[in-house]
């Protein structure tokens, strides 16, 4: 048994002692060809440091060798010395067959530190050099989709497509042209290229990427279409729910909604979305004894939940359940989650509960975020009323008057106020 083979069976086996000893005598008596065999196979085994010393120790010599080189980089990569990594990469020379291949590495490793610009040039110079390797236009069109850059990214997906290749690197072109189209707002373009990415496979996410593309774009039945069948094929892909049940709701249709939220929190018991979003739908259904269990139960989660928060005191705002109200607004503040809008319920359940002083201070810390909101403004300018402020009410009401110069209540109540001064 050659030294190599009894390297590899003291590693199988465990015996790392051995393996160990093994290995330096392998590094003295190794042959150039077993060394450059036996680094490919403990790099795929995680022996990342004994690869290294074997490319490093062929390296002494054939330090011109483009291949060994690319080799250690990734080596040295997989080890997280991306700076080493750099180093032997910008040793290869222009003229080096394996020189495109640096390039897209340095660009990679360019692009992880940051250095956008730098990781492009990169890629550009990678495709001056082999204008028609598909690589390369794969590598350029994940670096401008991880940019944002979504028309430069569409351009490069699509040179692929035209050459008649979907598939590169496990990845489906026409999904990812979807992906892209969909992000740049192009919904239509982007559920065409979704149809081709679907033909003869499944996959969770191009499918899901597929329904809420017809979704965005505003086709609530295809998109209940979509995220149902994905429902049915794959229950467990929990990021579905919540858009199917928007999507019912976008349909008139808050039963089926409500049904969606609730399968999917028999799927994961702690999103407080959709704990939320069950609320609002039971709200919409009629049903408000479980809408108030489901804010309940995303409040329980998160305590300081806003929105959650909002939508259980309007239900309790309508059942003149003003304590409660009042009682969660004030432990909330005490925790940090102001927000106007919750200063508003407080001020209303404080100005029902008759704690008319302490209403209006909330009133007041509500309307430096809320003065442009015609609906608070009404309802504060009739407190200011009830509070004997005509002269602050007078200012609020010429304010709504002048975003709506027709409205003859707010003109008659000027006028009352007016002959009142």
């Amino acid at each position: 048994m050659s030294l190599m083979e009894q390297l590899l069976d003291h590693l199988e086996e465990g015996r790392l002692e051995e393996a160990k000893k093994t290995f330096e005598d392998f590094l003295a008596l190794g042959t150039d060809e077993e060394k450059y065999a036996l680094a490919g196979q403990l790099e795929g085994l995680g022996f990342l440091n004994e690869a290294q010393q074997l490319y490093k120790d062929l390296l002494a010599s054939y330090p011109d060798d483009g291949e060994l080189v690319i080799l250690m980089a990734e080596t040295l990569i997989d080890m997280d010395k991306e700076e080493e990594a750099i180093l032997y990469l910008d040793r290869i020379p222009e003229m080096d067959p394996d020189y495109p291949r640096a390039l897209l590495l340095l660009a990679d490793l360019y692009q992880m530190q940051g250095l956008y610009e730098v990781s492009e040039n990169k890629l550009m110079e990678a495709a001056s050099l082999l204008p028609e390797e598909p690589v390369i236009h794969f590598a350029l069109a994940e670096f401008y989709a991880s940019c944002a850059r979504y028309a430069e990214a569409s351009r490069e997906y699509e040179w692929l497509l035209g050459k008649g290749i979907d598939t590169f690197a496990d990845t489906n072109i026409h999904g990812r042209l979807a992906e892209v189209l969909s992000a740049a707002g192009a919904f239509e373009e982007a559920l065409h290229q979704y149809e081709h990415a679907m033909e003869g496979r499944f996959e969770a996410n191009t499918l899901f990427g597929y329904a809420l593309t017809a979704y965005q774009a505003g086709f609530y039945e295809k998109a209940i279409e979509l995220f149902e069948e994905l429902r049915e094929t794959d229950p467990g892909y929990h990021p579905l729910y919540l858009y199917l049940g928007r999507a019912y709701e976008h349909e008139q249709m808050p039963e089926e909604a409500l049904a969606a939220a609730e399968k999917g929190i028999k799927e994961d018991e702690y999103d407080k979305e959709l704990y939320h979003f069950a609320g609002k739908m039971a709200t919409k259904a009629g049903d408000e004894e479980k809408a108030e269990n489901y804010f309940k139960k995303a409040l329980e989660l998160d305590p300081g939940y806003l929105d959650a928060a909002l939508s259980y005191n309007e239900l309790l705002l309508q059942k003149e359940r003003y304590e409660e109200v009042r009682d969660r607004a004030l432990s909330m503040e005490k925790e940090g989650d102001t927000d106007p809008r919750l200063y508003w319920d407080l001020a209303v359940s404080l100005k029902h509960l008759e704690e008319y002083s302490q209403a209006l201070k909330y009133y007041g810390y509500a309307y430096n975020d809320l003065q442009n909101d015609t609906a608070f403004l009404e309802d504060y300018g009739y407190f200011l009323i009830e509070e004997g402020r005509r002269k602050e009410a007078y200012g609020i009401f010429q304010k709504l008057l002048r975003e709506d110069p027709a409205n003859d209540e707010w003109i008659a109540l000027l006028e009352r106020l007016e002959d009142g001064n």
